[in-house]
């Protein structure tokens, strides 16, 4: 059975073109649909957010791994992107692309490590089977 480490809660009200607010505070933002879906600039939506969030996630599973496999891999960012995707049938689904930088590290050693930081990131397993996910080394 899986240790609970931290849990959240958001309320959000009005869907895609409403507010998205946490129990504690810290976020509280205007949601709105994007503009290249009929929507207006007047809030993020939630691919932004998955994007931030996932990307967070896969950034701090990368220096996780390198640090467990004894590899300084330096300043470790990533560029995530996701996409909005619909199917013949109506069905939404998302596909994401991570970019992952690893600076400190041969080409070798962040292979290693993205396949590490791919097991161990929250993300990564929530969509295993779910969505379309891309990783590659920038």
């Amino acid at each position: 059975m899986a240790k609970e480490l931290y849990t959240t809660q958001v309320a959000i009200s009005g869907g895609r073109d409403g507010s998205a607010r946490s129990d504690d505070g810290r976020l509280s933002v205007a949601l709105a649909m994007p503009p290249a879906i009929g929507g207006s600039e007047n809030g993020t939506n939630p691919e932004q957010l998955f994007a931030a969030g996932f990307g967070a996630c896969f950034t701090s599973s990368l220096a996780f791994a390198a640090k467990g496999m004894g590899l300084a891999a330096g300043a470790v960012t990533v560029a995530a992107t996701v996409t909005l995707t619909v199917d013949d049938v109506g069905a939404f689904g998302i596909k994401a692309d991570l970019v992952a930088n690893l600076p400190g590290l041969s080409d070798s050693d962040a292979e290693r490590v993205i396949v590490e930081a791919k097991r161990i990131c929250a993300y990564s397993n929530a969509l295993k089977g779910n969505a379309t996910v891309r990783i590659v080394r920038a």
